[in-house]
């Protein structure tokens, strides 16, 4: 009797086994064949306005702006000569083959080559630069008919939140567009040169090294700034960026294309320390020394006395504007040109006096 029961219940467990495989078999390939097959693509629609708007922005900007490469020889171990590659960005500014870019890009680079939206790579001469305003000029040294220098904006009428949009090669990826706006305006951007831009652009577009040089744009597709520094304590975007006022750019850019350098305006005077000078509780620009032959001797202006202890003239206003630092002196005098007249309000002692000075390069 068992016999049977034990067969009976042998060819049941085959079976199910067998059903089973079967099911695996016609139902599991079905759903690998499922799987493999490719989805279903969903249609997209127009682009949004915006997403145009960008594309068209990127398209029309894009063949201004270059990549720059640069080598400088350098004195390694054992005197031996390395080779320091260096790159960055830049723009086309005219017809003639200049290209605008940072100067901390090709400062002391005895090589440049700049490789065009073409794919062109084209070696490059340095024309004239300006370490004050961290701007430099490069021209090709053959120009292609094709070049499409990019459009001149002004940057006297931005407005905190204005989109903006960054083009140019950080880490070396070339032909990247970053977005965002303007985060503030009027910042000051210490420069090499010691001195320090005004009016200087924030903005929250992603800028990364490589960027530097490159050309930042409004909506219009207009240039508006010259991307040129970062603040962050990796070296890589944190999102506060800048970039020099285009009207800083349009005025500095033809003077070193024709002279290879920007006069320098001053009246010939060195000035005391600022924290010194808020040490002493004085607010204004303290003239520590006067040089002999300049501007500010012939019209008596006088530096610390000392000897004596006695502290010298105090610049308090300039050309009808207070001054209460040496920054605020240079702003004055970047409204002037070499050769004007510029009328400062003294101070000395409790005395107020006018004199007017004619401005002078002091570079």
């Amino acid at each position: 009797m068992r016999s049977p029961s034990r067969l009976s219940l042998f060819i049941l467990i085959s079976v199910i086994i067998a059903v089973f495989f079967i099911y695996i078999d016609r139902f599991g390939d079905r759903g690998r064949r499922i799987v493999s097959e490719p989805r279903e693509i969903v249609p997209r629609g127009d682009l949004a306005d915006y997403e145009n708007s960008t594309i068209s922005i990127f398209n029309a900007a894009a063949p201004s702006v270059v990549y720059i490469f640069t080598e400088n020889a350098e004195s390694g171990f054992f005197g031996r000569r390395e080779i320091r590659q260096g790159a960055g960005s830049g723009f086309l500014w005219d017809g003639y083959g200049h290209v605008v870019t940072n100067f901390h890009v090709i400062q002391g680079a005895q090589s440049i080559q700049v490789r065009l939206d073409t794919g062109e790579a084209l070696r490059a001469t340095y024309v004239g630069g300006s370490p004050d305003h961290d701007l430099a000029v490069i021209r090709l040294r053959s120009t292609p008919a094709s070049i499409r220098p990019i459009p001149v904006g002004t940057s006297t009428d931005l407005a905190v939140g204005q989109a903006v949009f960054a083009i140019g090669n950080p880490f070396g990826l070339a032909r990247t567009l970053t977005t965002g706006v303007i985060s503030a305006l009027d910042r000051r951007l210490p420069t090499s040169g010691g001195r320090e831009v005004v009016g200087v652009i924030q903005t929250d577009a992603a800028i990364n090294p490589g960027n530097s040089g490159g050309p930042l744009i409004d909506s219009a597709g207009r240039l508006i700034g010259v991307n040129t520094a970062i603040i962050s304590e990796s070296g890589s975007f944190a999102g506060i960026g800048f970039a020099v006022p285009v009207d800083v750019v349009n005025r500095v850019v033809p003077k070193l294309i024709t002279n290879g350098k920007v006069p320098r305006p001053g009246i010939g005077i060195i000035v005391l320390d600022e924290e010194v000078a808020a040490g002493l509780g004085v607010l204004g620009v303290v003239i520590d020394r006067v040089v002999p032959g300049s501007e500010a001797e012939r019209v008596g202006l006088r530096g610390i006395d000392y000897r004596n202890r006695i502290l010298g003239d105090i610049i308090v206003a300039a050309g009808n504007l207070e001054i209460k630092n040496i920054d605020d002196f240079i702003r004055a005098l970047d409204n002037y040109a070499i050769g004007q007249s510029i009328v400062l309000d003294i101070l000395n002692g409790d005395q107020i006096r006018t004199v007017e000075v004619k401005i002078m390069d002091i570079s």
